[in-house]
């Protein structure tokens, strides 16, 4: 089973030169909770981002350079998305967790969004893709923690697919 993670700011921003734009801890601490000893799939992209392997977690990376050079037991690279069925079980909860270009590929096939909506805009020049009423239900919303750490208005937002 497909779902997304995914933190947005307004206007859908998710990101600028490929690095996140804002900090927020408390919303890291849930990415690690939610996608620890789970599968995450992202671009190669994302990947770099990342700086590392994340523990406890398999690292599907989807990109067209077979020729990246990991070499992890933890990392699989695949150059093509029908090659994912072979790492995906129907049961099992596995993460998209970008970049957008993933997000919009496999969007279709999740049947969960976790998504931590920050109500501040930021410039950015990475985009999540509309989040369509027809398709989505929301299941769940919850106000974060906004303190010195966490300087945004945010809140975590459940969806599934109707």
């Amino acid at each position: 089973m497909l779902s997304i993670i995914v933190a947005i700011a307004n206007e859908n921003v998710i990101g600028k030169d490929n690095k996140l734009i804002w900090h927020l801890p408390e919303d890291l601490k849930r990415f690690k909770k939610i996608t620890t000893g789970h599968k995450i799939i992202m671009g190669r992209k994302t990947f770099e981002s990342l700086g590392r392997v994340l523990p406890n977690r398999k690292h599907i990376i989807l990109c067209n350079d077979m020729q990246l050079d990991i070499n992890d037991e933890n990392v699989v690279i695949l150059d093509d998305i029908t090659k994912l069925d072979k790492y995906i079980e129907s049961d099992e909860e596995c993460f998209v967790i970008g970049g957008a270009t993933i997000y919009k590929l496999l969007m279709p096939y999740a049947r969960t969004m976790y998504i931590t909506k920050i109500n501040n805009n930021f410039e950015g020049d990475v985009y999540f893709p509309e989040i369509k009423n027809t398709e989505w239900k929301e299941i769940s919303r919850e106000k974060g923690l906004k303190d010195e750490n966490n300087p945004y208005d945010y809140e975590y937002i459940t969806y599934i697919r109707k």
